[in-house]
């Protein structure tokens, strides 16, 4: 099946078997009559399963080529399921340049149970093994980064992973699965913050896990059930009804995406922009190899490289809107020192590029001429 069917299709019955509903119902119910102790049709409580939920679960790893997928609360909650995988004295070697709120779980409450993570660049991803010891438990890997879009070498990672017996994590939110599927490259672990591209409309908060591996599910199935991060069914039917239209709104993302920056890179009044379709971007040809377009998602710095000018083009926007997150159909516009990456001590923010005049664009599906207008009248 095509992604663009599965998108629809994958992982679900034709119909509902209660009466024929082509979608699935939002089964709003906390518990399940039983017939006999235990005897049930599948479902006894709904943290530990859902109708909606188990359809969900199901496209979900359809999508990413997996066996099992694992609906949350929120993007956290599914790396924090991750997490729980471990035990104190193990370790973890991720990215450097994190998205802040992996950085503060890592580094705030993981750190305290006594998990060691060592941040570090994997632009060149033979650096990895450099860190790798008999403690090291899980890779955790973005490509691309949030915000400097970094591109890792997913197959060249899982490599190392796979020599030294650790696992490989991907966290994909911002390519998606329809551009790249990091299972297929190697990967152990499939996570998204199903908030953004896969809901896609800016109206519900969840992650989500695939793996394809029968026991490290059963691992995470226990964690999910035992922690109780889960997500309800009425946002489980909205990020189920979000990927039936992933596939047409990536291919609109990616479009105006390049237009932006084509736009942004001849602006004179822009001095850097990172976008990984670049020829010149970092490891652009691993991109062009892994993914199958370059996505949405824009961050550039406007010449002069002062806190100032940023505020100042993020506020005149009209178009785009000042906000959280990314994703969704509409244009956003973030200041990531300020508002996503406030979590990550300013020195270590620097070192990886995130600097006080850094702006990322999540760039919506509206007509691009009026995308480009709208950065037109607020850089001047």
């Amino acid at each position: 099946m095509k992604f663009n069917t599965k998108t629809i299709h994958g992982g679900q019955h034709n119909t509902d078997p209660a009466y024929g509903s082509v979608m699935p119902p939002i089964y709003q119910t906390s518990t399940y009559a039983q017939s006999t102790p235990g005897g049930h049709k599948g479902f006894e409580y709904s943290r530990s399963g859902n109708p909606t939920r188990a359809a969900l679960e199901r496209s979900l790893a359809s999508i990413e080529n997996g066996t099992h997928g694992l609906a949350f609360g929120s993007g956290m909650a599914a790396i924090d399921a991750v997490l729980k995988l471990l035990k104190p004295g193990d370790e973890v070697i991720s990215t450097n340049d994190l998205y802040g709120g992996s950085y503060r779980l890592f580094t705030k409450i993981y750190e305290d149970f006594g998990i060691q993570f060592h941040l570090v660049g994997m632009e060149n991803a033979s650096t990895i093994e450099n860190f790798v010891n008999d403690r090291t438990k899980l890779i955790w890997v973005e490509t691309p980064t949030n915000p400097m879009m970094n591109i890792i070498d997913i197959k060249a990672v899982s490599a190392i992973a796979k020599k030294h017996h650790v696992w490989l994590a991907v966290d994909n939110t911002f390519a998606t699965p329809y551009l790249q599927r990091p299972i297929d490259l190697g990967a152990d672990i499939v996570m998204h913050s199903a908030t953004k591209y896969l809901g896609g409309h800016s109206d519900v908060v969840m992650g989500a896990l695939v793996v394809k591996d029968d026991f490290l599910a059963k691992k995470l199935y226990f964690i999910q059930n035992a922690s109780g991060a889960v997500c309800g069914p009425q946002d489980s039917f909205l990020v189920l009804r979000g990927i039936k239209t992933l596939h047409i709104r990536m291919q609109r993302h990616c479009e105006n995406g390049a237009a932006i920056a084509k736009y942004l890179v001849k602006h004179p009044k822009i001095e850097k922009v990172y976008w990984p379709g670049f020829e010149n971007h970092p490891n652009h040809l691993i991109a062009k190899e892994q993914m199958d377009n370059y996505g949405g998602m824009i961050s550039f710095v406007a010449k002069g490289n002062n806190y100032e000018d940023a505020v100042s083009i993020v506020e005149k926007l009209k178009v785009f809107t000042l906000a959280e997150s990314l994703g969704g159909v509409e244009s956003l516009a973030g200041h990531p020192a300020s508002m996503t990456h406030a979590s990550i001590p300013k020195v270590e923010r620097e070192k990886t590029g995130v600097v006080d005049s850094l702006i990322r664009l999540s760039v919506g599906i509206e007509h691009i001429d009026d995308l480009i207008e709208d950065l037109e009248q607020a850089i001047g």
